[in-house]
């Protein structure tokens, strides 16, 4: 692609996050130059929403942060599947120590510290059929390195998405085909290993992320990402995050994702999460994915999600409504504290596809150590 046409999908995608936040900031009522107290403006649509809904009746249980499954620490020394846990887990640790003592001498008040997340998607329609998706990822802290620098690996893509990501979703669907399961492009996906270095600029006023490494056994890539937060008045937040990658083999990769919530505590939260997405390896020019949603905490790590998704693409300058519907999600512990079960149940269609509203289900079970 020529250099035009990737600055044209960059400063689109930086265009409407700034115009998104520079809307906020025109919206925002000034201090009054008087000490005294005043409450500030309700009066726009989006203050009026969350009102709106919390006066509708519900049958929902209220919020709550009680467990509902034993700590690690207790169930740690127990059955076989906990101790095969921890096992894995203090490896992990002891691999992150040794490669942190090459760097130099350690400080046993900041010990090196690994994480790790073995996922399985499950995925059905009646369109594509039923699907398995393995995926992992892990993350090695160096604190000698100043913790500035750690070693990542595994599925990067679960990277480019936000960190509190409503629903189920996955950037590189398997090939069409009749295999259940495409141990190739699962093998592929998961084989990145990359250097990070984080907040390598005190200057810039983001958090960043510096990438080195290799994916998908031959692409060297370089990838770049900054992101920020701002508070708003009237309990709303908003986040946005830029990330750019160069692979050698996969080329220019740009993906934009923006969230505005609103939150109150002890209350469940409203909230929209945007994500622009171009890549040299897609056919569109430009791909959008849009949830707007509620979502409910019932016990400690439960999420209970509803809402709407909308998504669609830009070719030579025809922005397209491509799927919308309905969907729900649940994430939950299950048994043990590290464990997790996530379902998630959406009524889409596919114009592009000329598919009609079909039933939808994803089902992922997540492991960390």
């Amino acid at each position: 692609m020529q250099i035009n046409r990737i600055t044209q999908i960059l400063l689109l995608s930086l265009g409407l996050g700034m115009s998104t936040t520079m809307s906020w900031a025109n919206s925002v009522t000034d201090t009054p130059a008087s000490p005294q107290k005043t409450e500030p403006s309700r009066s726009g649509l989006l203050d009026q929403i969350p009102r709106w809904i919390d006066a509708t009746p519900t049958v929902l249980p209220e919020q709550s942060d009680v467990a509902i499954v034993p700590s690690t620490l207790e169930t740690e020394n127990g059955s076989w599947t906990d101790q095969k846990q921890k096992g894995i887990r203090e490896w992990a640790d002891r691999t992150a120590h040794k490669i942190d003592n090459w760097f130099g001498d350690t400080n046993p008040e900041q010990p090196a510290a690994a994480t790790l997340r073995v996922i399985l998607d499950n995925r059905w329609d009646e369109y594509e059929g039923y699907e398995i998706k393995p995926r992992i990822r892990g993350r090695i802290k160096l604190p000698t390195l100043e913790q500035k620098l750690s070693v990542v690996f595994g599925d990067d893509s679960l990277d480019n998405e936000l960190n509190n990501n409503v629903a189920i979703t996955n950037e590189n669907p398997a090939t069409p085909g009749d295999k259940r399961l495409d141990s190739k492009r699962a093998r592929e996906d998961n084989s990145s290993f990359a250097l990070r270095w984080s907040e390598w600029s005190d200057r810039i006023p983001f958090e960043t992320d510096l990438d080195l490494g290799i994916r998908s056994g031959d692409d060297i890539y370089l990838r770049v990402k900054a992101s920020r937060d701002w508070m708003l008045e009237n309990d709303y937040s908003f986040h946005a995050e830029q990330i750019y990658r160069y692979g050698i083999q996969s080329e220019n990769y740009l993906r934009t994702n923006l969230e505005l919530v609103h939150a109150r505590p002890n209350q469940a939260f409203l909230s929209n999460q945007l994500s622009l997405t171009y890549a040299d390896d897609q056919d569109d020019d430009l791909t959008w994915d849009n949830f707007t949603f509620r979502q409910h905490q019932f016990f400690q790590d439960n999420r209970f999600s509803y809402g709407i998704y909308t998504g669609g693409y830009l070719n030579d300058k025809d922005l397209r409504l491509n799927r919308w519907g309905p969907y729900v999600s649940w994430r939950q512990p299950f048994l043990r504290e590290w464990f997790f079960v996530q379902t998630d149940l959406n009524y889409l269609n596919d114009h592009r596809e000329d598919r009609d509203h079909y039933v939808g289900a994803l089902v992922r079970l997540e492991a960390l150590f």
